[in-house]
């Protein structure tokens, strides 16, 4: 893993925000723009971090470019294609924000879901997005169904999720998280620690817009059966 210069960083950042990039070289110059544009208006001090995923298509090149040209940017990127469970591992490690969150490249999340989940930090150690109602395939759909049933079965409740979350970073050095692998398994193991752990939870709706252009590289066949086998493993430490 590799890193570009980082111009005026803070710091000590109130907020970390991670880029999950991997070929979005027609996304992510307006994506990152859109994030850091929301960012500056906020007030507070931010890193914001591009972390390129092993990407082929030129994304990697253009993530240094907007790091030197934006501040408090810094460009990560990741030798091979590490998956989704790689770029959030890295910035589970990475991060050095008060609070951390993370948004795709894709632009599918606009960037006002940032203070609109910051104004329940107060309250909260951990703020879950959640979509009320999706218009997707009905593969998607199919697969998002079957990935829910899954997890109650696995570990009976399970926090409403669906999307973006915001955590205050110091419960990363205070609850172990052992998932590995491609798959968000990481993720619903972090859910799972903070529920039921004494952290206070709350829940909040996240907007939810089409890709700006190309095609969905998560809600996949193969993605989600690697995630379902790292959960069945994570379930016997429960």
């Amino acid at each position: 893993m590799n890193e570009s210069p980082l111009q005026d960083r803070a710091q000590d950042p109130e907020i970390s925000v991670f880029v999950l990039a991997y070929n979005e070289v027609a996304n992510l110059a307006a994506s990152v723009a859109e994030l850091a544009a929301v960012l500056a208006g906020l007030g507070r001090s931010y890193e914001l971090v591009i972390v390129d995923d092993g990407s082929t298509d030129g994304t990697g090149p253009l993530a240094d470019e907007i790091a030197s040209a934006t501040p408090n940017t810094l460009a990560i990127h990741h030798p091979i294609n590490l998956g989704l469970g790689g770029v959030y591992r890295t910035g589970f490690a990475q991060a050095r924000g008060l609070y951390l969150t993370f948004f795709p490249a894709d632009g599918q999340f606009p960037a006002t879901i940032i203070p609109q989940f910051l104004a329940r930090t107060p309250e909260a150690d951990l703020v879950l997005g959640y979509i009320p109602q999706r218009n997707s395939s009905w593969l998607a759909k199919g697969l998002s169904t079957t990935e829910r049933l899954l997890y109650r079965a696995l570990f009976g409740t399970f926090p409403k999720f669906q999307g973006i979350f915001l955590l205050r970073r110091q419960i990363l050095t205070e609850i172990p998280l052992h998932s590995q692998g491609r798959g968000w398994a990481i993720v619903m193991e972090m859910i799972l620690r903070v529920s039921r752990g004494p952290y206070r939870v709350v829940h909040e709706v996240n907007a939810l817009r089409p890709r700006m252009s190309g095609e969905s590289k998560v809600n996949n066949l193969r993605n989600i059966t690697a995630n379902l086998r790292q959960l069945v493993a994570l379930r016997r430490q429960f």
